[in-house]
């Protein structure tokens, strides 16, 4: 029966293609099940698309209808129509993060496409022979048909046929909405394969870091990881050879590339600044044990990946696990004005710790408070200045750069206090400062040949920088200020107070407002109507592209675009 293979072949072709399409959502979410399952089922259309559903009743009650039509051509016509439509992909429109080819999900797609191709023949060799087993040969006189009866065999197969279209039709749109469970099952099939690989490629980074025998700085937090690792990479490098972790790479496996692919044959380096991040409680404490930190950096605790952790204390308790991997003669150095990490400072751990601050009093410091404080804080256009006093000793530097954002003074003073620990005067950081530049997509600023001024804060916002961010908007005290944003994710329990505060406090810095996503962004709406920000100057899209084809024809030479944030592809998809 050709027709059965034809349309089966069809809807396994649609089912390997849709795994492909979904093995980008399920990298986004770190390969992680139960999470990308919960994509999936948060929208109705992941997992239950409208067009198949469409198709395959189409294609069953089509088949139905022509059950008694001669011949099996119009059959298979119809049947092959309707798993066409079905497994024909949609059109995705633009694509923020594209699938990464790696070994591991290349090993994984492999697996994946051939679970369906397993699935499919056991259900073909299965139940085609039970569906001929309901018209055996004895039904019709014996074992060989006389001619009086040849009509009603004709009419048996028709009905056999028409059964086994109608059956792989509806199998093979089963199989393609099975596919999230087939990328899950990928992924279990090649855990034993990615469990061995993963422990040979630790065990290398291992031995290259033996070898290396770098001094090691761990710097972790909910935000301003990467940032303040780069201004202390630039601090250090002002004497030392130093080499922080890639971009963002802050996980086991992107720690290890780091080692493996750059340090590996570069024994020169004298300090290896390792940011680490964290999903889940444990994550800090293997690349940790990893890497065997002397210095241990801790930023921020909010709510980022609240969603993950489920609580804030969870979030303390998982970036604290940087500072008891520490040795006891080891470095913390902390962000005192952050409460959860000014409890982490006055647990006693490690003996040498070292508090930053841009909020006390330099005259006035408490016992035992920070010996790193920022005061005279002033930002323009230009930039920060502000004046950094060491209370231990009583040296003090002003301190300037063309950076933006008030919060960046934390990402300095922490990068200042390992600085001076080890072995770096404060007028010489003060100097290295100058040249800082901002990490990408993060408060950067760019005038367009239009003359309008973009400041790209795209790659995440949370609570603690977005007034910062908004601050930096309201510089621009000519022209428009508009700001576009899809709001801030991963909040969890918090998603709606905190993008409401963010409508409110964007009702005091922007003059237009677009906000990306109906959904995501009601909160935020919420916010600028309580802030009675004006309706005429606020809009709604559902797509990025929307809001930069309105900036581009409404803005004007002197006008200003904040970009808050960018929605990772689980969001916004």
């Amino acid at each position: 029966m050709p027709e059965v293979l034809i349309i089966a072949l069809i809807w396994l072709a649609g089912t390997c293609y849709r795994v492909y399409k979904q093995a980008r959502f399920f990298q986004i979410e770190e390969y992680m099940g139960g999470r990308f399952l919960h994509w999936c089922f948060a929208r109705r259309e992941r997992w239950l698309p409208s067009r198949p559903v469409i198709a395959w009743i189409a294609g069953v009650v089509i088949g139905l209808i022509l059950s008694e039509a001669p011949g099996n051509f119009v059959l298979l016509v119809a049947g092959t129509i309707a798993a066409v439509v079905g497994v024909w992909p949609p059109n995705e429109g633009e694509v923020k993060k594209g699938f990464k080819a790696t070994p591991r999900a290349t090993r994984m797609l492999g697996a994946s496409f051939i679970l369906p191709i397993i699935v499919l023949y056991l259900f073909i060799a299965i139940s085609g022979p039970l569906l001929f087993n309901m018209y055996p040969p004895e039904a019709f006189g014996g074992p060989l048909p006389s001619p009086e009866h040849y009509t009603e065999i004709q009419n048996a197969i028709k009905k056999v046929d028409t059964l086994t279209i109608d059956s792989v039709e509806t199998f093979g749109f089963l199989l393609f909405l099975c596919t999230p469970l087939f990328l899950i099952g990928g992924n279990l099939v090649m855990h034993p394969v990615e469990a061995f690989l993963r422990r040979r490629f630790i065990n290398k980074a291992r031995e290259v870091l033996a070898a290396v025998n770098p001094v090691v700085v761990g710097i972790t937090g909910s935000y301003g990881k990467t940032t303040t690792k780069n201004y202390l990479a630039h601090i250090l490098s002002g004497r030392y050879k130093t080499y922080p972790t890639p971009k963002s790479y802050n996980t086991m496996m992107g720690v290890c590339i780091a080692i493996n692919n750059d340090m590996v044959n570069d024994h020169s380096i004298e300090y290896f600044i390792c940011e680490m991040g964290a999903y889940i409680p444990g994550e800090i404490e293997r690349i940790a044990e990893l890497t065997h930190p002397t210095i241990g950096v801790v930023v921020e605790v909010g709510p980022q990946h609240l969603e993950r952790f489920g609580s804030l204390e969870n979030i303390s308790t998982a970036k604290y696990e940087i500072i008891k991997a520490l040795p006891p003669d080891g470095v913390g150095v902390f962000n005192w004005d952050n409460p959860y990490v000014r409890q982490m400072y006055e647990r006693d751990y490690p003996k040498t710790r070292l508090a930053v601050s841009r909020t006390v009093d330099p005259k006035n410091v408490p016992a035992g408070g920070p010996r790193f404080v920022a005061s005279e804080i002033s930002e323009s256009l230009e930039g920060l200045r502000f004046t950094v006093s060491d209370t231990r000793t009583g040296e003090s530097e002003i301190f300037q750069t063309n950076l933006l954002g008030e919060h960046n003074v934390t990402n300095v003073l922490l990068a200042t206090a390992v600085a001076i620990h080890e072995g770096l005067k404060l007028r010489d950081i003060a100097y290295r400062v100058r040249a800082l530049k901002p990490a990408e997509s993060r408060l950067v600023q760019q005038t367009t040949a239009q003359g309008i001024t973009i400041i790209n804060d795209a790659y995440s916002a949370n609570p603690a920088g977005v007034v910062s961010a908004l601050k930096v908007l309201a510089l621009h005290d000519k022209g428009k200020r508009l700001l576009i944003t899809p709001g801030m994710v991963e909040l969890g329990p918090l998603h709606e107070p905190e993008n409401k505060k963010l409508g409110i406090e964007a009702a005091q810095y922007a003059s237009d407002v677009i906000l990306v996503g109906a959904e995501q962004t009601a909160p935020i709406k919420a916010g600028l109507t309580e802030a009675h920000f004006p309706v005429e100057h606020l809009q709604v899209v559902e797509k990025l592209a929307d809001a930069i084809d309105w900036y581009q024809t409404n803005l004007k030479a002197g006008d200003t675009v904040l970009f808050l944030n960018d929605l990772p592809e689980t969001y916004s998809s």
